[in-house]
């Protein structure tokens, strides 16, 4: 057995033990709570309580189980080779109502940007359901197609079908107004289909095996509101890579796979056969899936990741966004009859099952908040159990659940994670959800803005944070009349309700940080990627890397400080490059900063891109830019407890913005300099220095008194006194500046005469450098 086979057996031998050791402990739980814990004989609200727990603990662990049993032993359906001149003409939609004509810009050219053996067979298609006119100018300036209708019958399955009814090749790539495909998408994606239109050749028709969609994960290039406003943008996975990267993947085995709208190839003969997309549901990509499945064609999902897009931007988006989905999903399972078609099998039917209870998520999680507030706010009993019992059968169902997703899903989810995305979401779902339920079909709805949220968008969330703080509140009683029970009886009974209700609490403080939001101080997102480049300016080059980049700017390592000021005479160039794509840009230096590792010293200067040098540079850069796998996280990072969290986010929101503004290389040298001070010598702690400010970590020049002392000021006072920095056999002269809370700022005088001449510039570095 070669290591690749070994590696492969101990991981499918290692997610078979613990899906194994959950259902059995599952089960055994289950049978405990159906014959011991429900609270017969108690008050009607106990016994209510305690069987709609019940129901909807039994209806999770079984929807966790079919996700397992698909998950532990996944099938890989690695990518067929086919010859060049065997790729197939396709047709790619870019679906589109009222999207940024920016937005729209990015995706039709990482569209064009697509490698294909023969570009001529890719036809690219702008299908505007705003009927606008500058998107029709964008199209013919860009030199793709562009179709329009006069209604909007259908939304966007609509908008779709009227594309299909114009076009010809047969096979249609669908992409989301946002989605920008990395150049590898219909080499990744179309030799599935040309392979098994090749198998399916002398087959009789009912032998045939036929393809009818292929699902690529959706990812996203920016950081989804959980990574953002929790501070955990560097440690967690996007909240949606879960289900596109596991479970999508994990539903090949029951040909369950469900159409995500976008990042999708389907088979034009699958379409047709099914009469076009579904259009009489709000979800109609899962309607559209499900409809190719019955008519007998074969859904597949692979894990690469192709494309990647923008998350939704708010709180109020995410929530409408998720109101849909859940309300279309639940309203097209009634449509389809999903359960009684005979053109489904059982594993079509129980896989769709879990997707429609998935949504029921919100009534779950009201019932085991309010579960252990009944007991130990109200006095109800809803569980009726003593210790060593919950020890017995509760303990070990939940530490195999918590086992089994962390490995199943390869770490991309745990638990804790699980339970924070339900929880931020479902006071806000509940009423929704039941309504759908009850038949109230939501008819019409707001298409998700992508557009970067912004502190206008943001205000007035205060009314989010009501249920949460009154389910805070009950929690908090609840821990304090229990732990007066557990001192008062001598018992640890209740300490189990004492667990859940610290549990929920710490999940609840979580959501009103989610809640809480943070501030956006960027206009681009940031992309965290190396490119080589080169750095050109004073007649000099200099190589670089990059750190991160965006659309409007870039941070670049560079081996050496150089001194590099924003002149109108002297501009600085960069030009990024890679293998395929190269870019020129001209920047303006906003920051610059020491980086000391153990290996070696680098200087990061932080640039914004003011002009790109032609049209094709701002192209090529935006290929640099999205041509990549996302650079967000793709599993858990350890050291990721409930302590890191509350820590990482509390310590995060007391911090202010550094104000300062470095263009040029700060030396950190926090050690004594002697100074000057009217004639005085003394010595001061210098924190560091940058050509244009030395800091230091206490006042010198005696400038800054009780009186006018205050987090920052600025003195411009003819009596301020000059102090006078020594540096090796060099006197700078400075004036005090500011106070940046607990830092002095002295602006050099005659700065230039310490930066333009080479020599003199070459001296203070030197000295300086000797000194640290």
């Amino acid at each position: 057995m070669d290591k690749a086979k070994a590696k492969r057996f101990f991981k499918e031998s290692k997610h078979r033990t613990w899906f194994i050791l959950y259902v059995i402990c599952s089960t055994v739980y289950l049978f405990w709570r159906l014959f011991f814990t429900i609270p017969f004989g108690y008050d009607w609200v106990s016994i209510a309580a305690g069987i709609a727990l019940l129901i909807v603990e039994a209806l999770g662990l079984v929807e966790a189980m079919v996700h397992f049993s698909n998950m532990y032993n996944t099938k890989d359906f690695p990518k067929p080779e086919i010859a060049p001149e065997e790729f197939p003409d396709v047709d790619v939609f870019i679906a589109t109502y009222n999207e940024e004509k920016d937005l729209l810009k990015k995706t039709i050219l990482g569209c064009k940007r697509m490698d294909y053996p023969d570009k001529n067979k890719v036809h690219i298609y702008i299908c505007d359901d705003g009927h606008r006119s500058e998107i029709k100018e964008l199209a013919a300036t860009l030199g793709v197609n562009y179709f329009d209708r006069e209604d909007h019958k259908g939304n966007k399955a609509g908008n779709l079908n009227n594309a299909l009814s114009k076009t010809t090749s047969p096979y249609i790539v669908t992409f989301d107004a946002d989605m920008i495909p990395q150049s590898c998408f219909l080499l990744e994606t179309i030799p599935y289909f040309v392979d098994a239109e090749k198998r399916n050749a002398g087959l009789k028709e009912d032998e045939k095996i036929k393809l009818g969609f292929l699902q690529s994960p959706q990812s996203f290039y920016d950081q989804d509101l959980f990574q953002f406003n929790l501070h955990s943008e560097n440690k967690i996975p996007n909240e949606q890579d879960y289900f596109y990267r596991d479970i999508e993947v994990a539903r090949n085995r029951t040909n369950s796979v469900i159409y995500g709208g976008s990042n999708t190839v389907i088979s034009r003969e699958a379409l047709e056969s099914v009469g076009g997309f579904y259009t009489k549901a709000i979800t109609e990509d899962f309607a559209t899936g499900i409809n190719i499945q019955k008519a007998g064609f074969v859904s597949l999902a692979i894990s690469k990741r192709l494309a990647s897009g923008l998350s939704a931007g708010t709180l109020r988006d995410l929530i409408q966004q998720r109101i849909r989905w859940a309300r279309g999903v639940i309203s097209t399972g009634r449509q389809l009859h999903i359960y009684s078609s005979s053109k489904l099998s059982f594993g079509q039917k129980i896989n769709y099952w879990a997707s429609i209870w998935y949504w029921y998520a919100p009534i779950k999680r009201f019932c085991y908040i309010m579960a252990p507030i009944l007991y130990a706010a109200f006095g109800f009993t809803v569980f009726k159990c003593n210790l060593w019992q919950v020890l017995l059968f509760w303990l070990p169902m939940y530490l195999t659940s918590n086992m089994a997703l962390k490995t199943l899903s390869n770490n991309i989810r745990n638990v804790k994670w699980t339970s924070i995305y339900e929880y931020a979401l479902f006071p806000y779902m509940l009423i929704p959800v039941l309504l759908e339920s009850f038949g109230f079909s939501l008819k019409k709805f707001r298409v998700t803005d992508k557009a970067l949220g912004d502190d206008d968008r943001q205000k007035g969330i205060t009314a989010y944070k009501i249920p949460i703080l009154l389910l805070i509140v009950l929690s908090l009683i609840g821990i304090i009349r229990v732990v007066i029970t557990i001192f008062e009886s001598g018992s640890l009974g209740p300490v189990v309700v004492l667990f859940w209700l610290i549990y929920n609490l710490f999940n609840m403080v979580m959501c009103m940080f989610f809640i809480d939001g943070r501030h956006k101080y960027r206009t681009a997102e940031r992309v965290y990627a190396k490119v080589n480049g080169q750095l050109s300016y004073n007649g000099k080059t200099y190589n670089c890397v990059t750190k991160d980049m965006s659309e409007n700017g870039m941070a670049v390592y560079i081996e050496k400080p150089v001194l590099i000021e924003n002149t109108e005479n002297d501009r600085i160039l960069v030009t990024l490059y890679n293998n395929k794509w190269k870019a020129n840009m001209w920047v303006d230096n906003k920051h610059t900063k020491e980086i000391k590792t153990d290996e070696e010293d680098k200087w990061l200067y932080s640039f914004s891109i003011t002009e790109f040098v032609s049209e094709e540079d701002y192209d090529q850069y935006l290929a640099l830019l999205y041509d990549r796998v996302t650079t967000n996280p793709a599993f858990i990072k350890k050291n990721n407890g409930v302590y890191d969290d509350l820590r990482t986010n509390i310590g995060q929101r007391a911090v202010t913005p550094n104000d300062l503004k470095r263009e040029f290389p700060r030396i950190e040298l926090n050690r004594s300099l002697p100074v000057w001070v009217e004639g005085k010598q003394d010595t001061v702690n210098v924190v560091d220095f940058n050509y244009e400010y030395f800091s230091t970590s206490t006042d010198c020049s005696g400038t800054v008194t009780e009186e006018n002392k205050s987090d920052e000021i600025s003195l411009n006072e003819p009596e301020e006194k000059e102090v006078s920095f020594v540096v090796g056999d060099i006197v700078i002269p400075t004036i005090f500046e500011r106070k940046i809370r607990d830092v002095y700022l002295y602006k050099v005088k005659d700065f230039e005469k310490f930066y333009i001449e080479e020599h003199m510039r070459d001296r203070v570095m030197n000295n300086l450098l000797e000194v640290v």
